[in-house]
């Protein structure tokens, strides 16, 4: 069953530069509204929060206190040119919450990359043990019905149970290989069972038909 990335994720973790253009533009949006409308009992420069936000997320951490320092910064530069006096509290209520959003968000959306990338790595290392399962329970019963036509006297019925069994597995190890190599980010946006592994047919004749 495939499982796309882009069914799971937001579209501001795909199209990370386009994340960042919104983002300048809304820190540029909320600094005019600063220089123009308003006046120091506004909480225009709260508005810096949106940009700081879709960055953590996107970007993590780093990207995050950047962001937070940035609007902080703009925060400063907004207040001082329009000449407003504030209080160390005024400077605290604006500033700190705008660097612990960045901050806070931004490990918060790493943690949940880390443990996302976790449980993809557990589910297709459950994946090939089944899988690796299926291909030993399908080369046994192969080499069993082999094995009981020899013992039976019809030796071509064997044989070319045997070769079948050698060739079925050669098929699925090279597809598990294949599989491995394609690893599980970056190169591959989806997890998914084999069509092959996927029929849990059982019995000697499941590799040959007979």
């Amino acid at each position: 069953m495939y499982v796309p990335r882009s069914a799971v994720e937001p579209w501001f973790q795909r199209r990370r530069r386009l994340t960042v253009l919104v983002a300048s533009a809304l820190f540029l949006a909320v600094f005019a509204a600063r220089l123009t409308v308003g006046d120091a009992t506004d909480a225009i420069s709260m508005l810096y929060a949106l940009p700081i936000t879709l960055l953590a997320l996107a970007r993590g951490f780093r990207a995050g206190v950047l962001a937070g320092c940035l609007g902080v910064g703009l925060t400063v530069v907004g207040i001082s040119v329009n000449g407003f006096d504030l209080s160390w509290i005024g400077w605290a209520s604006r500033g700190i919450p705008l660097f612990l959003v960045g901050g806070l968000l931004g490990d918060a959306s790493d943690r949940l990359r880390r443990a996302e990338l976790d449980r993809r790595m557990l589910t297709v290392a459950a994946m090939r043990h089944r899988q690796a399962i299926e291909v030993n329970d399908r080369l046994v019963q192969g080499m069993s019905a082999a094995k009981w036509s020899l013992e039976a006297g019809r030796v071509v019925v064997g044989l070319d149970t045997l070769a079948g069994t050698l060739a079925e597995g050669q098929r699925l190890v090279s597809a598990l290989l294949r599989d491995a190599d394609m690893g599980i980010d970056g190169h591959r946006e989806a997890l998914h069972v084999p069509a092959h592994l996927d029929d849990h047919s059982t019995g000697p004749g499941a590799l040959t038909g007979h």
